[in-house]
């Protein structure tokens, strides 16, 4: 019985606490709205699986968190390396912020900027979207957040995961699993929290506006444009270096028409293998007893708010913009300001059709879509310079 008793000690039943339990679940419902509603599964079902691996109870004595990080000791005068947990070497790439950069790759190799190129006063509706980072940011401040906090919780706003990783992880890497999960679980659910928001802040009528195709885009331009706009976006905003120097290398991959196989492997196999990393890895993260804190509920609160704002923000400066334009801009595209990509500028084809199943504006969408990427990463960039 003696030896029954240790080994039942041994499992993982029991120190399983209540808050483990909760986390379980809701990585569970995680693959569950991945696999049965397809919301960002991509994303979801590693999220998921991560958190589900990551409360599984450890046993004292053996490295298996993702926060056993590898250390020095000294022991007799000698200076001695104790390994961290494999958990631990994967989760290295979120806690010093590697994957975000090599997202960024991969979406620049898959990212045609044409539409943004051949009607570039949409690219205003990417800058305005970034308004809920900054409304955000005071929030958070008003809640009691240090600046640095703050800045890191401001950034969900841009509906960017990578970008929110990567700033979080130099402001306050103390917040990264709580704000990593908020800001991919808004991005997952953009079909849900952006339509209510954009038929709110839009007449039938405005809804109905009809935009004329984007003209066509030399070769040359799309060759100059990612040399041309890292110039000018990081001289702005150089804390954004790392992150635009990356979408706009994987973009000049692609654009250039020499480099295709590099092109294609930035695009695939690289993106995917990192994904599938980084998603694991952050929701391995989300152990209990460091997740499941207030701090954590407001961060929640906060990123929806930051969604909202920042959904908001698009559709009514697009409104500002047709009481000056002649050509009218039909206002829903101004939700594909936040940076998700491609879901925003999907529900705006969406919820267009709805009006009008013969109005097609995907593309126009992607223009502001993929301005938001860019914006997001600058306002990073600007965070990261006043506040450090």
């Amino acid at each position: 019985m003696d030896i029954l008793q240790e080994f039942i000690k041994t499992t993982g039943f029991w120190s399983l606490g209540p808050g483990n339990v909760v986390m379980i679940v809701i990585g569970i419902v995680f693959i569950a709205l991945a696999i049965t509603k397809d919301y960002e599964p991509l994303l979801l079902v590693p999220i998921g699986m991560g958190a589900i691996v990551g409360n599984i109870p450890l046993i004292e004595g053996m490295s298996l968190s993702v926060y056993d990080m590898h250390r020095w000791v000294i022991e007799d005068g000698q200076v001695n390396y104790q390994p961290g947990s494999v958990l631990s070497y994967l989760y290295f790439g979120v806690s010093w912020g590697i994957y975000p950069p090599l997202v960024f790759l991969g979406i620049g190799a898959m990212t045609d900027f044409s539409t943004m190129l051949s009607n570039p006063k949409l690219v205003l509706l990417g800058a305005a979207a970034q308004v809920g980072v900054f409304l955000t940011f005071l929030g958070a401040i008003w809640l009691g957040f240090d600046l640095k906090q703050s800045g890191a919780i401001g950034i969900i706003g841009g509906a960017d995961g990578p970008t929110a990783i990567f700033l979080s992880s130099k402001l306050a890497p103390e917040l990264l699993g709580a704000i990593a999960i908020a800001a991919y679980s808004y991005m997952a659910l953009v079909p849900v929290i952006q339509p209510p928001i954009m038929r709110l802040l839009t007449t039938h009528d405005e809804r109905l506006i009809r935009m004329k195709p984007p003209r066509k885009v030399s070769r040359r331009e799309k060759m100059i444009f990612p040399v041309a706009a890292f110039l000018i976006c990081t001289l702005v905003a150089p804390g954004a270096m790392v992150l635009l120097g990356m979408l706009f290398f994987g973009n000049l991959l692609k654009e250039s028409m020499v480099t295709e196989r590099l092109a294609n492997t930035a695009r695939t196999a690289m993106i995917d293998i990192v994904t599938v990393l980084l998603g694991f890895s952050v929701g391995a993260s989300t152990e209990a007893s460091t997740f499941l804190t207030r701090q954590s509920l407001l961060i929640f609160g906060l990123g929806a708010l930051a969604f909202a704002i920042a959904t908001a923000g698009g559709v009514l400066f697009a409104k500002f913009m047709n009481l000056f334009l002649k050509e009218k801009i039909n206002p829903l595209i101004g939700a594909a300001g936040v940076s998700a990509v491609p879901d925003s500028a999907r529900v705006v084809q969406m919820v267009g059709q709805q009006e009008d199943p013969h109005n097609f504006l995907l593309m126009h969408a992607m223009a502001p879509n993929v301005a938001g990427v860019i914006g997001s990463a600058i306002a990073a960039g600007v965070l990261w310079a006043v506040l450090t």
